[in-house]
């Protein structure tokens, strides 16, 4: 990771993403600050397994809880119970970092609060085989240490950052510490939740796809959005003449949706004439091959269901109007009818 990168906005990328390289993924998302408010806890823990929220430790309720129902299910009182103590060890400890970080940059008596992240977790192959790890730290969203497990060194991203790389490194073991957890305890533990929440995890989910168009200033924007698919990885390209082009797409991320599937999408600008060339391909594990989207111009289908209203509303029209005629007339027989008896 290099100092330059905005390890705070990756940070959460990393939790939400998942696994960049592998089938599965652990990840745990630390968050501090040094001014808590209402619905703004001094210290929040989550984990999440493959993008999915397992785990929730916060200083408000000062207990880490499941947050799925197959780790729910699968785990008893006292693994919660040793969770929960995790959780408040850490809210100390970052309690204590945050003031010795201020004390370090100045920023002591400084109105704004400041906020300390970090990231750990790892990545296996299907069969269980470690292919990565992460260990990282950001300061009020910008770069602060990370562990490079290949050097078994800190990267220190600024001044303040290399009292802590200083004391790690003459610490002389936390960085096997940390490269004991990453490929160790982290990879066991992301094993069993995976046995635990397979069918969930494994599970796919093909995406549905809508194509759109707008045209303004003699431009055409045409959109593809695929949405309510899992797993998360997904390739959404735009074509033209059967060709990628990709150097004139705009991509959106790939965001989770509040049911534990997926939603992105991806634009092209093109001259109107030419939109019965464009197609959105769409790539995904669910699919048993790329599917492509063509845009129907919303003129057209609006026009077919004009007419189609106006075809209902007719035919509503006359049953209205025969219901109406046969009432009066039946009332008129009916009248005709009762008069005889009533002047009898």
């Amino acid at each position: 990771m290099g100092p330059g990168r905005a390890l705070g906005v990756g940070l959460l990328l990393g939790v939400l993403g998942g696994a960049a390289s592998g089938p599965h993924s652990l990840r745990y998302f630390h968050v501090g600050v040094s001014e808590p408010s209402p619905g703004v806890p001094e210290f929040v823990s989550v984990g999440y397994v493959d993008g999915n929220l397992i785990a929730r430790y916060d200083s408000e309720m000062r207990r880490t809880v499941p947050r799925a129902d197959w780790m729910e299910k699968n785990l008893d009182g006292d693994h919660w119970d040793t969770q929960t103590k995790i959780g408040q060890r850490n809210q100390q400890t970052y309690r204590v970092s945050l003031d010795t970080v201020r004390a370090g940059t100045g920023s002591v008596g400084q109105e704004r609060g400041q906020t300390r992240q970090r990231l750990l977790g790892c990545d296996i192959l299907e069969e269980g085989t470690f292919i990565g790890g992460f260990y990282q730290h950001a300061y009020d969203g910008q770069d602060f240490i990370a562990f490079d497990m290949d050097t078994m060194t800190f990267t220190a991203a600024d001044t303040a950052a290399q009292i802590t790389k200083r004391e790690w490194e003459a610490d002389g073991m936390e960085a096997e510490r940390q490269k004991h957890y990453l490929e160790n305890t982290c990879v066991e533990w992301l094993k069993k939740y995976v046995s635990y929440g397979r069918a969930v995890l494994e599970r796919k989910e093909p995406p549905t796809v809508r194509v759109s168009g707008k045209e303004a200033d003699g431009l055409l924007t045409l959109y593809c959005r695929a949405y309510g698919f899992y797993p998360r990885p997904i390739a959404v390209s735009w074509l033209k003449g059967g060709e990628v082009r990709d150097q004139e797409t705009e991509r959106g991320s790939v965001a989770p949706n509040s049911d534990g599937t997926y939603y992105t999408w991806a634009s092209i600008e093109a001259r109107p004439e030419e939109k019965d060339e464009y197609r959105c391909r769409v790539e995904h594990a669910s699919l048993p091959e790329p599917g492509l989207f063509a845009w129907e111009p919303e003129s057209n289908l609006l026009a077919i269901v004009l007419g189609v209203v106006i075809a209902v509303v007719a035919v509503i029209t006359i049953i209205a109007g025969l219901a109406v005629w046969k009432s009066k007339s039946g009332k008129k027989n009916k009248d005709y009818n009762m008069a005889p008896m009533i002047n009898a």
